[in-house]
């Protein structure tokens, strides 16, 4: 066997450093935060575009000034949210605000005042009858700003002189914004032409085209935490299943990314912990109580012998939680853990908030979901997509492995974060107890 010379071993690890950016960061400018590797990107343009267009079907644009890789959706519920500076996630309206800006800013002049930004966005709204909060009270600024602020970290606005934040200050201040007008036409991926209504679009923008199960469970296995088998179709299920080993080699070549495959399902594992906009195992009172909730629920809730219908187990891909056990759990967190290690008081005084928060972290991560209907029950398929597997191959029987009807479902990968806690004594050096996480091996 020959070994790979030094150059060969550069060359792949410089095309792997730049695949890496461009799928966390499908937005780069040669001028942004991620310049320095700006480089990389256009040295080896050619193969990163035959190869995102082959393994995952998207196109890659790259230009003097920027690279942007075109991605898909997977489908309603999958998408990446964005966030506000405070972390909390925009709204529909937000969006709104958003799109709107970029209708706006695709033909705008090169610079222009604030306020006459905002005039244009009044306008555009108008024009297409949308109602927008009323811009002149503090909360419909703030909205506006947060939509402004994302353009401004994208590239699309330069804030010249003054900022965008200038519009939600009671002395109405002024800004000189100047727009970059090639990279507000490449923002929007999605088939805008082609899609009667939103919920067209998002369905439209999730379908794989020619490429069918391959490289719609490609997308998932990339730009989700992890694919629990109830989620692929039948066709998708067989495909995987007949492909994982092989898979699994081409996206530590492509990515870096480890294969790690169970009964339920697949996950990609980054061994940086790069590619990822979540993070658990995390620091503050949300990551920390979302992960001992999950040790707690796994704790109680675990199956009795779950297994693999090939070697004659059942198939275990999710459990009920039942009605009211969240909040108890949590009240008992909060009680053990919630005072000694200083989680926010907004969260200790109000349960609610916290079950939210945790809930959706979890969620996002796919350690919890809603009962509901599925992908391998149909469920938000693109019209004429291939659902069955070729006749006469046998797939995975996924029927029953997860409760239906209403409420919480624990899915499997939970397990995964199981933990063993440590509390630590206060120290004369920091303030409050140190609760620590300890993933199983």
């Amino acid at each position: 066997m020959t070994l790979p010379s030094t150059h060969d071993v550069a060359l792949a690890a410089e095309r792997r450093t730049a695949a890496r950016l461009l799928l966390a960061h499908p937005l780069v400018a040669s001028d942004g935060p991620h310049a320095d590797l700006f480089p990389l990107i256009r040295r080896h343009v050619d193969w990163l575009g035959k190869r995102f267009q082959q393994v995952l079907g998207y196109r890659l644009l790259v230009d003097s000034s920027y690279a942007r890789l075109f991605k898909a959706g997977l489908g309603a519920g999958s998408g990446h949210r964005l966030e506000r500076s405070t972390g909390t996630p925009f709204t529909p309206h937000t969006y709104a605000c958003l799109a709107l800006a970029l209708s706006v800013l695709v033909t705008a002049p090169e610079q222009m005042l604030l306020s006459h930004l905002v005039a244009d966005i009044r306008a555009a709204a108008a024009d297409a009858g949308i109602e927008l909060e009323e811009t002149g009270r503090a909360a419909g600024k703030r909205t506006l700003v947060a939509a402004l602020r994302q353009l401004v970290d994208w590239g699309v606005l330069i804030e010249t002189e003054g900022h965008v934040t200038a519009l939600a200050q009671e002395a109405g201040e002024e800004a000189l914004i100047t727009i970059d007008r090639e990279l507000a036409r490449v923002v929007v991926a999605g088939p805008l032409s082609q899609a009667r209504d939103g919920a067209d679009l998002v369905r439209r923008a999730a379908d794989p085209g020619f490429g069918g199960p391959r490289t719609y469970v490609r997308r998932m296995l990339v730009e989700t935490p992890v694919v629990h088998l109830d989620e692929l179709t039948d066709a998708e299920r067989d495909w995987l299943r007949t492909r994982q080993r092989r898979e699994a080699q081409a996206f530590s070549e492509l990515l870096g990314l480890e294969m790690e495959i169970r009964a339920e399902g697949v996950a990609l594992v980054d061994p940086e912990e790069e590619l990822t906009d979540l993070h658990l195992p995390g620091t503050g009172t949300v990551a920390q109580a979302a992960l001992l909730l999950a040790e707690r629920l796994v704790e109680r809730l675990r199956p009795q012998e779950p297994g693999h219908p090939a070697t004659g187990g059942t198939l275990v891909i999710g459990v009920a939680v039942p009605d009211g056990l969240v909040d108890e759990v949590l009240a008992e967190l909060i009680a053990e853990y919630g005072q000694r290690s200083n989680w926010q008081r907004g969260y200790l005084e109000g349960l609610p908030s916290l079950r939210e928060a945790v809930l959706d972290l979890l969620v996002r991560m796919r350690l919890m979901a809603r009962a509901g209907q599925l992908r391998a029950e149909g469920e938000g398929l693109p019209e004429g997509y291939v659902e069955e597997a070729s006749e006469g191959r046998t797939v995975t029987d996924v029927h029953g492995a997860r409760p239906g009807g209403d409420g919480w479902v624990l899915l499997a990968a939970a397990a995964r974060y199981a933990t063993h806690v440590t509390v630590r004594p206060a120290t004369a050096a920091g303030k409050g107890t140190d609760v620590q996480e300890e993933l199983p091996l």
